[in-house]
């Protein structure tokens, strides 16, 4: 157990800041975000350790992405008041699933074409799904929850099978806590309450 640990310490200390920005996502945190460059940052390491590229790749997404959600939330304000939480519409929904197929297919295409990949579908699908859950995160979309979800449950089967477990627990709380997350934003959006920003 000693020896797991010792080797795997990179993994524990993003599992520890995984949680970190749970709570604050949650919460909906501006601070979110400068956790979010810090996880990705450790998980490049992780992810390319296991073979699994696609999610090593969208590691450099997300803190441009982390990056840009910070000065979104920052700067996006109207009249001093905090970005609003949305939701999608249908052409949004429409809009968001089209990208997500286009992203999808590129990523695939290319693990099972240049990559010893063994998990090439779902790499590239939880990735695809990643990136466009990200930006509605970015916009404070209350249904980027459901994505995360879906991106949750399928991630936590894939780092199991990969024997990333301390990550794959992560992701499964992740996808317990995205619910909570879903109905806290969703009253947030109704009474458009944030005391974080």
């Amino acid at each position: 157990m000693l020896e797991y640990l010792s080797n795997n310490w990179l993994e524990i200390v993003g599992t520890i800041i995984g949680f970190v920005y749970l709570w604050q996502e949650v919460k909906a945190s501006i601070w979110l975000w400068l956790t979010g460059i810090v996880m990705p940052a450790i998980y490049t390491v992780v992810f390319y350790k296991s073979g699994l590229y696609a999610d090593f790749g969208i590691q450099v997404y997300y803190i441009i992405a982390a990056l840009y959600g910070f000065l979104f939330w920052k700067f996006g304000k109207k009249q001093d008041k905090p970005l609003p939480i949305v939701h999608t519409t249908a052409r949004q929904g429409v809009i968001l699933f089209l990208i997500t197929v286009l992203v999808f297919i590129p990523i695939y295409l290319i693990l099972t074409k240049f990559t010893d990949s063994t998990v090439p579908f779902y790499d590239s699908a939880t990735t695809a799904l990643s990136i466009v859950a990200l930006w509605m995160l970015a916009k404070k979309h209350v249904e980027q929850w459901f994505v995360w979800i879906a991106v949750d449950a399928v991630s936590s089967a894939l780092y199991f099978y990969k024997g990333i477990y301390f990550t794959a627990v992560l992701y499964a709380v992740y996808t317990v806590v995205a619910i909570y997350g879903y109905k806290k934003w969703n009253l947030m959006e109704k009474t458009q309450y944030n005391d974080n920003i």
